[in-house]
This record gives C-alpha cells, sequence and structure tokens, in this order.
C-alpha cells in the first residue's frame, strides 16, 4: 500500500501496511534520518501515517516506509542496483517513461518504496534513488539481496 495524493499542491498522503513493534521503530528511524530536500525539491506537507514517509516536490516523490511485495515480483525478478541497494521497478513502469514509476527495495526489512511522478522520471529520480538508498542500506536490515 502507498499514497494517494502525490500530485496535488495539498498534503500527501502515506499509507503504510500494518507493522509490527521493531518494524515501527525501524521506519521512524528511517524516516527521521531521510535529508530535508531531494532531488532539489523542498519538504510537502503530509496526511496518513506520516511517521512512515516523506514527499518532496510538486508533482511529489514519495517514500513510504513498511510497504508489502509489489504483485509484480517474484524469485525471477530482476532489479536495479543503486548505490548497493537493490530496486524492483514493475517491467511495465520500466518500459514505459511517460508513466509514474514505483519501485521498492524489497530485499530490505522493512521494504520501502518510492514513488517517482512521470515528469521527475530521469535525473530527479536518480538523485532520489541515490539519496534515498543511502539511507536505506544505513537504517534498514538487508534480508535477501534483490541484484
Amino acid at each position: 500500500m502507498l499514497l494517494a495524493t502525490a500530485c496535488s499542491a495539498g498534503p500527501v498522503e502515506i499509507d503504510a501496511a500494518e507493522l509490527s513493534a521493531a518494524d515501527r521503530a525501524a521506519c521512524e528511524r528511517f524516516v527521521a534520518d531521510l535529508p530535508e530536500t531531494v532531488a532539489r525539491q523542498d519538504p510537502r506537507e503530509l496526511s496518513g501515517d506520516t511517521a512512515y514517509g516523506a514527499a518532496w516536490g510538486d508533482p511529489a516523490i514519495v517514500v513510504t516506509c513498511g510497504v508489502g511485495v509489489p504483485a509484480e515480483f517474484d524469485e525471477f525478478s530482476a532489479c536495479t542496483d543503486v548505490s548497493g541497494v537493490g530496486w524492483f521497478v514493475p517491467p511495465a513502469q520500466e518500459e514505459d517513461q511517460g508513466a509514474d514509476v514505483l519501485l521498492t527495495a524489497v530485499g530490505y526489512s522493512p521494504r520501502v518504496s518510492l514513488l517517482v511522478p512521470a515528469e521527475r522520471r530521469g535525473a530527479d529520480s536518480a538523485d532520489a534513488l541515490v539519496t534515498i538508498s543511502t539511507v536505506v542500506k544505513n537504517d534498514l536490515t538487508l534480508e535477501d539481496d534483490c541484484a
């Protein structure tokens, strides 16, 4: 589960899954360690499960901690390595450069997703991935390397 309003100027809704106490603590630590700006974008106001995510810019780049495994992901899925973190991208979103893309660090616990609006694909998404990957590696537990 992820979000609702990433493309309007109002608050961005964060919707995380039900989490264990350990995952809640890990997500809160992860969110607290996120930088003030991402991809040269200022932070956005949030609603919903605000302790488990952050957003920057308009349309918003949104990170959510405590997400489920993407429906399209299986043991044969490939991931894109960014700064040592494997990110799964659904094949249809990877192929359609005009679509929003939802990347998930499936090998980490708790899992983290990064929503990049179509308008921010390219340099902004690359910057966001490098920035978020650093925090993922520092704060979350690698359980299964997705390569």
